[in-house]
Formats: C-alpha cells, sequence, structure tokens
C-alpha cells in the first residue's frame, strides 16, 4: 500500500512534508522572485501589508491589518509610514467614523501586490494543473481546515504560557 492509499493521518509521516514543503519554497525562491516582480524595492513586512489589503478587498484600520498578519499594530504602523511616503498606500477617514482612519491602497500599490500575487499563484496553479476539479477543492477546503485549526491550537498554548497576575 502507498502512502497515497492510507487515508489516516500519521502526523509523524505529515510532518517531514511540511517540513519538505518549506525547504521547497526557500530554495526554489518563490517568494523572492515574486517580490522581484514587484518592480519596487519593498521588505517583506511591507509587502506583506500591501497584500493583506489586496486581499481584502477594501480598506482596513491598522488593527485589521495587524489581526490579518498575526502581528502587533506598532509593527503595521512602522510599515505603513514609508508605504504612504512611497505613495503606495494612504489614510482616509472613515466612512463609519470620521475619527478614525482607514487604509487604502493607491493604484501603484494595488499594482504592486497583484504582481506579486500574480507570480505566486501562476506557480500554485501550476502544480495543480493536472488534479481535478474535485481534488483541488479538497486540497483547498483541507488546508484550510489544518491552517485555522492549528493556528487556533497554538494560540491556546501561547496563551497557557502567559504568566498569571
Amino acid at each position: 500500500m502507498s502512502d497515497r492509499d492510507d487515508d489516516r493521518l500519521d502526523p509523524l509521516a505529515v510532518l517531514p512534508r511540511l517540513m519538505q514543503l518549506g525547504g521547497v519554497l526557500n530554495r526554489s525562491r518563490l517568494m523572492e522572485r515574486a517580490m522581484d516582480r514587484v518592480g519596487i524595492p519593498l521588505d517583506r513586512p511591507a509587502l506583506t501589508v500591501l497584500v493583506t489589503l489586496r486581499m481584502a478587498d477594501r480598506s482596513l484600520r491598522v488593527g485589521e491589518i495587524a489581526t490579518r498578519m498575526q502581528v502587533v499594530g506598532p509593527h503595521v504602523t512602522r510599515h505603513l509610514h514609508e508605504l504612504e511616503r512611497r505613495g503606495l498606500v494612504r489614510r482616509v477617514a472613515d466612512p463609519l467614523d470620521q475619527r478614525a482612519r482607514l487604509v487604502e491602497l493607491t493604484p501603484e500599490g494595488g499594482a504592486a501586490a497583484g504582481r506579486y500575487l500574480q507570480t505566486v499563484l501562476d506557480r500554485f496553479t501550476d502544480a495543480v494543473a493536472d488534479w481535478s476539479d474535485e481534488d483541488r477543492r479538497t486540497f483547498g477546503r483541507l488546508l484550510s481546515r489544518f491552517v485555522d485549526d492549528l493556528t487556533a491550537r497554538l494560540a491556546d498554548l501561547e496563551g497557557d504560557d502567559r504568566p498569571e497576575h
């Protein structure tokens, strides 16, 4: 029986595959190549802010960007200042609360994020090109579930590590 024939999840078998995936992504320099396609020298966190806004498809508050990036607000604010200076994002009034500010992509920022995403998505699309529609849907569903569940369990562990007051 091959690995593909066994439907039971063996965490000991999955871990090396996850490590292999990380290694493949690092060796292929996929993310670096995608960053080069942006055409604007940006560090990874700044590019992540642009991609986060692009994938949200709407303006976001700094706190929302931070939550989606799983970082703290000051980390995002630091990068926003530089992105704003370079004309890639702008702050606008929140129509629901004129005191609050939203961050939105400028056309240049949206285009930069789009070039990055297209490069990454092209490679992922190529990798599953021979898969059936059902296999692609199943993979997407299970990968999303795995990431969500693992994120929740790791967050629970972080909560257990906090000192009690």
